[in-house]
């Protein structure tokens, strides 16, 4: 696994030493890591940084990835939000509002409260297109959604026990968000050592928060996307076609154009009706069934 890894973990150690400490944990505490949310849970954790003067080389280039720290899941929501929301950092609360169950009259609300102002309007841009890029052409494949531009980032940690690193013992993860260019909602799976799968966040959690997002999709009324970027697929991928109109046509005109598809079919003649409608995307393979009528 490490061998793998090592052409990026070398370029995390670069840029880690390139940015410089100050300048690394000046955005990581604006990003709000090592201080409370403020979220209204008890026993909120403030997680673990290293102290920025007795950091040198090798604890500022693991910092760069990640191995060293630790960070709370509502830290991981609340940052990754300001960093696609347009770069401002909210106080997270868990319900909106509080209302009488006879009246529905609210008795407490929650209105957005700005912490402060991270990063600009066109840096967030320019991370929501390399969190989608993720999902269509990287590791985190596997939250895909055809139509939807979804956005993300995977993860692998290697969890530690009296202060040595286990070996393949890891807490995969994924957080992810759509519509990547409007976001209306973040999802953060994270699973401790799962057995009988490779340990990676994007075999593991990835395929859990694509369930979450769908979901979501109909409470939300989330519209589908037309510029998503397009997914470069391999070869375990399903692969998706929109499925073509062939109302009207005779049956080996309209096998043709259902190459993709299992056909089955009922009648003679030209193809009355069709199931599932055209427009829809499916995935290749899957069955259409055409019924004919005489003409």
């Amino acid at each position: 696994m490490l061998e793998t890894w090592r052409p990026w973990l070398t370029n995390l150690f670069r840029s880690g030493l390139k940015l410089g400490k100050e300048k690394l944990f000046t955005y990581i505490k604006k990003f709000g890591f090592g201080t409370k949310t403020g979220i209204e849970l008890s026993g909120e954790s403030s997680g673990i940084l290293f102290d920025v003067g007795k950091i040198g080389d090798l604890e500022l280039a693991t910092t760069a990835f990640g191995q060293g720290v630790a960070v709370t899941a509502i830290q991981q929501v609340v940052a990754v939000s300001a960093a696609i929301n347009g770069g401002i950092l909210y106080q997270p609360y868990i319900v909106e509002s509080l209302n009488d169950p006879e009246t529905n009259q609210v008795i407490e609300s929650h209105q957005e409260k700005i912490v402060r102002k991270v990063i600009s309007e066109d840096t967030s841009k320019k991370v929501r297109y390399a969190l989608e890029s993720v999902v269509a052409r990287g590791t985190g494949h596997n939250a895909y959604i055809p139509d939807y531009r979804v956005g993300g980032k995977t993860g692998t940690a290697q969890k530690a026990e009296n202060g040595h690193y286990l070996t393949g013992n890891y807490i995969t993860s994924f957080i992810g968000f759509m519509p990547a260019n409007d976001p209306k909602v973040v999802i953060y799976i994270a699973v401790d050592n799962a057995k009988g799968v490779s340990q990676y966040g994007g075999t593991v959690a990835a395929p859990i928060a694509k369930n979450f997002l769908l979901s979501a999709i109909p409470v939300l009324g989330i519209e589908p996307q037309k510029d998503e970027i397009e997914k470069e697929y391999i070869y375990l991928d399903k692969t998706y076609t929109i499925v073509p109109d062939v109302t009207g046509k005779n049956l080996k005109d309209a096998m043709k154009e259902l190459k993709n598809f299992k056909v089955e079919y009922e009648g003679k003649g030209t193809v009355l009706y069709q199931s599932p409608n055209p427009g829809i995307r499916i995935a290749d393979g899957e069955t259409i069934r055409l019924y004919l009528n005489a003409s």
